[in-house]
């Protein structure tokens, strides 16, 4: 069943779960609904009713089954970008009580229930009553256009405009820069103009996009380039638009081996390196919190990113079309109820 843009929502092949479940991915490419039993929350703990969870695309290195991965992953995992209401709290947990609807970066949120500390979730204003709420992913833009420190006037580039490469583009077009966005599929490009780029490029060839880069600023490139793809060509020529002077943020998720950098041309150029990859707890809550206040008063709509919403049964074609992105697919969510 089809729905018109910017949903596309695949058949729902049975009834959502009405007992606590999970999907688990058992082998490379396959998946199951197992039962779970909700754990009882500590002290300082909250059990969330899950809603619904975001498909990351670091999702995806799991289920194509690289060599060191341990199968089955543990039921719920690896979703981590969840939002759903509080169930149950510990006698120690205040300001969230039962009931109150939340957003929270766990790690088994492919499921219809998980337990987690109360300082890792974030209340949701009733502004965002029954919308989704993907709120880790949403924050990782946010804290990567802080760390990019873009500012009015700035020339950006930003190679990838998928999911956190639209969000970025908005971002910085609303702080008055210049942006230019590079990306391999021509709804990505299209999506990048719709999200505010000033100019757009296929990313086909690396020195036509050099010189094109060049030309659209007179020579003398990007303040600051934001690589957001995770692979080693989009690195290299994140390299070679950057101003001498700018700043490369790296914000791309590399896990599949090791990098090499023109460190010859880095040096002579005297770029700053900013890897805005967060690990610090404090600093991922941060980024959600003011994603969700950005949610809430309408500075940032994520609704066209999500182009597709599939229930916790159909995991596995959530899973590949994050991978094979068909037609102008973005983000897909997962309805856990």
């Amino acid at each position: 069943m089809t729905h018109p843009a910017p949903q596309i929502r695949t058949p729902q092949t049975q009834p959502l779960p009405t007992r606590p479940c999970a999907a688990r991915i058992t082998a490379p490419g396959r998946v199951e609904l197992v039962p779970i039993t909700p754990r009882d929350p500590g002290p300082q703990e909250v059990r969330i009713a899950i809603e619904g969870c975001g498909v990351c695309a670091s999702n995806l290195g799991p289920w194509a089954g690289p060599e060191w991965q341990v199968f089955p992953l543990p039921p719920g995992g690896p979703g981590h970008e969840a939002w759903g209401v509080i169930e149950a709290a510990g006698d120690q947990v205040r300001d969230l009580p039962p009931g109150t609807r939340v957003a929270f970066a766990g790690q088994h949120g492919f499921a219809t229930h998980e337990t987690v500390p109360a300082e890792d979730v974030i209340a949701l204003p009733p502004a965002l009553d029954g919308q989704p709420v993907p709120a880790e992913p949403l924050g990782c833009a946010i804290n990567i256009f802080r760390r990019a420190r873009i500012g009015a006037g700035d020339t950006v580039g930003i190679i990838g405009a998928g999911f956190l490469g639209a969000l970025l583009v908005r971002q910085a077009r609303d702080a008055g820069a210049r942006v230019i966005a590079i990306s391999r599929r021509d709804t990505s490009l299209a999506l990048a103009r719709r999200m505010g780029a000033d100019e757009t490029i296929p990313m086909l060839d690396h020195g036509q996009i050099i010189a094109q880069v060049a030309e659209l600023t007179a020579e003398r490139l990007c303040d600051i380039v934001i690589e957001a793809v995770g692979k080693q060509w989009p690195l290299d020529l994140a390299g070679e638009i950057v101003a001498e002077g700018g700043r490369l943020v790296v914000a791309g998720y590399h896990q599949d081996g090791p990098r090499q950098v023109n460190m010859q041309m880095w040096n002579w150029k005297g770029i700053d390196v900013i890897n805005a990859h967060e690990r610090d707890p404090a600093v991922i809550r941060r980024g959600m919190r003011d994603a969700v206040d950005a949610l809430a008063q309408g500075r940032l709509d994520p609704a066209p990113l999500y182009s597709g919403t599939y229930p916790l049964q159909d995991l596995g074609a959530a899973l590949d079309a994050t991978r094979d992105k068909p037609g102008d697919f973005v983000k897909a969510l997962i309805t856990c109820r």
